[in-house]
């Protein structure tokens, strides 16, 4: 049999043809997940409470949030993700990776975690000292001052006895000469 006329084209030009939007001799940085694009499977899709219990299995209910997004990742392949409520990790984002044999409708999870966004990795904008100070601030330093002034008057007592002694130390001094 012969290949169709589109085939060598294709083989002809040395290459496979390109996916949309790639760059000849591109390739996504090492450890940087490709999403792609593309409708994801809807029975996948459709099982976000299958997706929710699976991460309530690792995590406590509580610290699972609202339902993000439904990603597809290949064939029958959906990352469901989950805001983040652990304290500590604003921004994280749990996911649930669901996946399905060929004409099935059972649902089988590969693998969970939680994952940094975004807005978790960049550092807040900096800002002015004098702009982060709040008035419970400046309420804590007063009262921290108490127990440092009653402190001070116990070091008071302490000189007055340094004092007594030093007369004592002079007049040894006197009886030497």
């Amino acid at each position: 049999m012969t290949p169709e006329p589109e085939q060598n084209a294709a083989a002809a030009a040395g290459a496979a043809p390109l996916a949309a939007g790639a760059k000849a001799g591109s390739k996504p940085p090492y450890g940087v997940p490709v999403w792609r694009t593309g409708k994801p499977d809807a029975f996948l899709a459709a099982s976000v409470d299958v997706a929710r219990a699976a991460v309530e299995g690792i995590a406590p209910a509580e610290q699972v949030g609202r339902h993000l997004a439904a990603k597809s990742e290949g064939d029958r392949l959906v990352t469901h993700l989950f805001e983040s409520l652990v304290p500590g990790y604003g921004g994280w984002q749990w996911y649930a990776v669901l996946t399905r044999n060929s004409r099935s409708k059972s649902v089988t999870v590969d693998e969970l975690g939680l994952l940094p966004s975004d807005d978790s990795i960049l550092a807040p904008e900096w800002v002015p000292w004098a702009e982060r100070v709040r008035p419970e601030d400046a309420q804590q330093e007063d009262t921290a001052e108490t127990p440092s002034g009653e402190a001070a008057a116990d070091d008071d007592d302490s000189e007055d006895l340094s004092a007594q002694d030093s007369p004592s130390a002079d007049a040894a001094a006197e009886q030497a000469d």
